[in-house]
């Protein structure tokens, strides 16, 4: 079979409704969502909520595509699903990366992603955002490169798997780099395209006025990152040449001056964790 012959119909997982993780096809949903309970993300006050891809499809969901800029297209879901994040595909001449998949995709998003060239690579910056990587994985016969320290979050069995730490180049001109953060495993996509592009998902996160960042252990719970925890991040990508981030929505990005945004942004957010603000003394 050749790269780009897709095997099948897309199958009828199970989705989070409140985190966008995938679970396997069942005929009954799974009882509760780890991803969830844990402490970076939440439960709704009236208890886990997922539905069958093929429900959400007949409620109107559907992928969206556009451009985010020269060989890199963007898929999101509308209307949003889970954190409401959006992934890309970053092509090559070597073949695509599919970079943070949301959890929901359909038949018009495969071939759309079958006309760019199909996916050779599924990664993702961390588990929140490992979406329906199984699926597209399973669909173009592609590998799907997860950290070791995260691998455990998948929700979805694969033999597709193919484990990494530190530093990955899953393609020519595209590295993977383990920061930790947010998980242990929390990483940033880094294209070698002139100036350097980086991928963050909320691994550094973009405010909304496209000129800093921050950084969250958990934003839907308010809960700040430790500062050793930055200091790691910011140390992971210090050699990698950049001059643009985006991060894993639509909107905002850094389109330029990007690596000082992130030195100067560190050392802004320590300084608050540090309650150094000498206009309130």
């Amino acid at each position: 079979m050749s790269p780009h012959t897709l095997p099948g119909p897309i199958a009828d997982f199970w989705v989070c409704r409140t985190c966008g993780a995938d679970f396997d096809p069942s005929p009954t949903a799974p009882a509760a969502c780890p991803l969830c309970e844990d402490e970076r993300q939440w439960v709704p006050p009236a208890g886990h909520r997922l539905a069958t891809r093929t429900a959400l499809a007949e409620e109107g969901m559907r992928t969206v595509l556009r451009p985010v800029q020269d060989s890199v297209t963007g898929l999101g879901v509308e209307p949003g699903l889970g954190v409401g994040h959006r992934g890309v595909l970053v092509r090559t001449e070597a073949g695509n990366l599919l970079w943070d998949p949301p959890g929901f995709l359909d038949e018009a998003a495969v071939a759309e992603v079958e006309r760019l060239g199909g996916v050779s690579v599924v990664a993702s910056s961390h588990p929140h955002m490992y979406g329906a990587a199984v699926e597209w994985a399973d669909l173009f016969g592609a590998s799907l490169d997860l950290p070791e320290a995260d691998v455990s979050w998948l929700q979805r069995s694969s033999d597709r798997v193919r484990t990494w730490s530190g530093e990955h180049r899953p393609l020519p001109g595209l590295t993977v780099v383990q920061t930790g953060g947010h998980f242990p495993g929390s990483a940033v996509l880094h294209l070698a395209d002139g100036r350097g592009t980086l991928f963050t998902g909320d691994t550094i996160m973009v405010t909304p006025g496209g000129d800093r960042i921050t950084f969250m252990f958990s934003a839907p719970n308010r809960l700040p990152m430790p500062e050793r925890l930055v200091r790691r991040v910011v140390a992971a990508v210090e050699p990698l040449e950049f001059d643009t981030i985006h991060g894993g929505w639509w909107d905002p990005s850094i389109r330029t001056g990007a690596k000082e945004v992130v030195r100067c942004g560190a050392e802004r957010y320590i300084a608050y964790l540090r309650g150094d603000l000498p206009e309130y003394d």
